[in-house]
């Protein structure tokens, strides 16, 4: 719960600064592990503190604070304004004229307060799980695991504005390793920390996390007799868990406005994409619609406002294959020219909002997975990511996954492993030839994004149809 001795300590904070603003986050997460049939410590953090802004005259300042007594984010107060004075001469966005937040507003995570299992409980589950798993001697090692972040977060302004958001995030983790003859294969559930999701325990009956062990298991010694992924141009029918990290790496980077404009050139790189491309270019074919969608209120990156007070909703970046709009806050928005989004957002409360994803959606289609396969002459399946290079223009790219399965005159045939494809973003998506309906449809999330200096390490979340693309470059490993 927000913690009403934060709004006390805030109410008699003053400046000189003609606008500030208070944002105050207090994260608690707990990690329950069980691997190999034994339970693993216990892990608990608990992390608190607040970002001081302030705006004098053109230039904006930043101070960060672990106390949140008056004196204490008074004492930030002034240093964000003293730091606000020095760099007016220099700001690149005058912040006179900067859209300042003006709705106040709350969010609240769906069922963020029904109660959860004692540490008791969550190692008997998971504790299933991982003996399930254990089916034969080629299984090596069986990880269950689940994490959980309660996270409270309350923004102030000096113009009366109050934001309340309260999240609850559960992270399922299930991994099986089978190992047999100088070979090793991994199955995960949905991949390495891809099933984030804001909730309660329904998150873990989304993604079928019971019966998940032994079913993984079989997967991994599926995979173990399997032969390598063919080489040549196949159609590939990418699975959700799969089109998650495509998604992410080669529509959500490239569309980041601020690398876009060159702030993230010298650590996560720029873009293939430039500011005059909004409005007439063709990402995809089109069967191509993204939407920016913080309203889907069990996704990883759901929100009622983002870290500098935008109130969020959904909107389309990518429609009918057209580039609409970037993925860039007020700020950012103001110094391109460019329409965006409500995406400031900082990984903790001592750092400042930068241009993130959040949840960033593919549209479902028509097609029904039956159809999908049914139209395919020559082609493979692949699911679950395992790894990923993508060059830092996010243009060109080269991927790996878990889980392959040919399709041959319409059928799903041969199972194979480590199937790889690779492609260049700008013409990958035009290349889209069917979407799946709704039925194909799954939600994914993780805690794993990385961008910023300093670094800041930030949840996304992306929700996909099963989708294929015709005349890929698949390759198998060695």
């Amino acid at each position: 719960m927000i913690d009403e001795r934060w709004s006390r300590s805030a109410a008699n904070l003053k400046s000189s600064a003609e606008f500030w603003s208070l944002r105050i986050a207090d994260d608690r997460s707990e990690d329950h592990t069980v691997r190999n049939d034994v339970a693993q410590p216990f892990a608990t953090v608990r992390d608190r503190g607040a970002l001081l802004t302030a705006w004098c005259g053109a230039g904006a300042g930043y101070a960060a604070t672990a106390d949140l007594s008056e004196a204490g984010l008074q004492a930030a107060l002034d240093l964000a304004s003293a730091r606000a004075r020095a760099a007016a001469a220099v700001s690149l966005i005058d912040h006179r004229h900067a859209p300042r937040p003006g709705v106040s507003g709350s969010y609240v995570s769906p069922n963020a307060d029904t109660v959860l299992p004692e540490r008791g409980e969550w190692i008997d589950r998971l504790a299933v799980e991982c003996a399930a798993a254990a089916v034969d001697a080629r299984i090596v090692e069986r990880t269950a695991a689940i994490r959980i972040t309660h996270s409270d977060q309350l923004y102030l302004t000096s113009d009366g504005v109050r934001i309340e958001q309260r999240f609850r995030y559960l992270l399922p983790q299930m991994t099986v390793v089978a190992h047999a003859d100088g070979d090793t294969q991994v199955r995960r559930l949905g991949g390495y920390e891809s099933l984030l999701a804001q909730g309660g325990m329904e998150i873990l009956a989304r993604y079928g996390y019971a019966g998940s062990g032994a079913r993984l298991a079989d997967e991994a010694l599926q995979l173990l007799a399997a032969p390598n992924c063919p080489s040549g141009l196949r159609d590939l029918l990418l699975m959700p868990d799969q089109m998650m990290l495509q998604i992410h790496e080669s529509i959500g980077h490239p569309l980041e406005l601020d690398r876009i404009l060159g702030d993230e050139r010298n650590f996560a790189g720029s873009s293939f994409v430039t500011p005059d491309m909004f409005g007439s270019y063709r990402y995809g074919s089109s069967l191509l619609n993204v939407t920016f969608d913080p309203s889907e209120r069990e996704e990883a990156a759901s929100y009622g406002f983002d870290d500098e007070g935008a109130q969020a909703r959904k909107q389309y970046l990518i429609r009918d294959g057209v580039l609409e709009r970037p993925l860039g806050g007020t700020l950012s928005q103001q110094r391109a020219q460019l329409p965006g989004v409500a995406n400031s957002r900082a990984s903790n409360w001592n750092r400042a909002p930068i241009d993130r994803m959040a949840n960033l959606n593919i549209e479902a289609g028509e097609s029904t997975f039956e159809d999908m396969i049914a139209d395919i002459e020559r082609g493979i399946l692949m699911r679950t990511n395992t790894s990923w290079s993508i060059d830092d223009r996010r243009n060109k790219f080269q991927f790996g996954c878990e889980f392959g399965q040919l399709i041959e005159n319409g059928k799903l045939t041969q199972v194979v492993k480590r199937p790889n494809y690779r492609g260049v973003s700008a013409s990958f998506w035009r290349s889209l030839k069917a979407v799946g309906n709704e039925t194909t449809r799954e939600t994914y999330g993780t805690p794993l994004c990385g961008k910023g200096e300093p670094a800041q390490i930030i949840h996304v979340g992306h929700a996909s149809p099963a989708c294929v693309f015709a005349d890929i470059d698949v390759f198998g490993g060695a």
